[in-house]
């Protein structure tokens, strides 16, 4: 190769390099304050460090969701003051409700186990239902109002 095809393959490398890093930079999404609402064993916790977040296919933020935790956010694209739910107190293969009139339309699960999530608050099959796989699965709007789910053992 002569010097002037190099230095044409060098221009046009820096140019790409340039223009990668702009279209590839995850966009930082707020943090809700809501986050810091005191947990209780049976009942949704706050994250105690939310994930890194990182830019969806469509534009949209990704919620932050700690390491081991299920986050489900009442209104589409990880919108409203997100449910958390930690594996090490959340019963396995249990059906958990979400509070009383309460409904999700975006989630995140960041578990080491599948979660199944129900339009039915009693995990009842004969309503829509969706199976996720766990450590890391963003859904910034499920197919239907997820009003109940099970974390399953594998």
């Amino acid at each position: 190769m002569n010097a002037r095809a190099v230095a044409v393959l060098t221009g046009l490398t820096a140019l790409l390099l340039a223009a990668l890093p702009a279209a590839a930079a995850p966009s930082t999404p707020s943090t809700p304050s809501a986050l810091s609402a005191p947990s209780t064993p049976a009942a949704p916790s706050s994250p105690a460090a939310p994930a890194a977040p990182a830019a969806a296919a469509a534009g949209t933020a990704l919620g932050a969701c700690g390491p081991g935790r299920l986050c489900l956010w009442p209104k589409a694209d990880f919108k409203g003051r997100p449910w958390t739910y930690e594996l090490a107190t959340t019963d396995l293969d249990s059906c958990v409700v979400l509070p009383a009139g309460a409904s999700a339309q975006s989630l995140a699960v960041r578990t080491g186990r599948p979660v199944t999530t129900y339009q039915s608050g009693e995990c009842a099959e004969t309503g829509e239902f969706e199976t996720y796989p766990g450590r890391g699965t963003w859904v910034p709007q499920t197919p239907y109002e997820v009003r109940a789910f099970k974390l399953w053992e594998r």
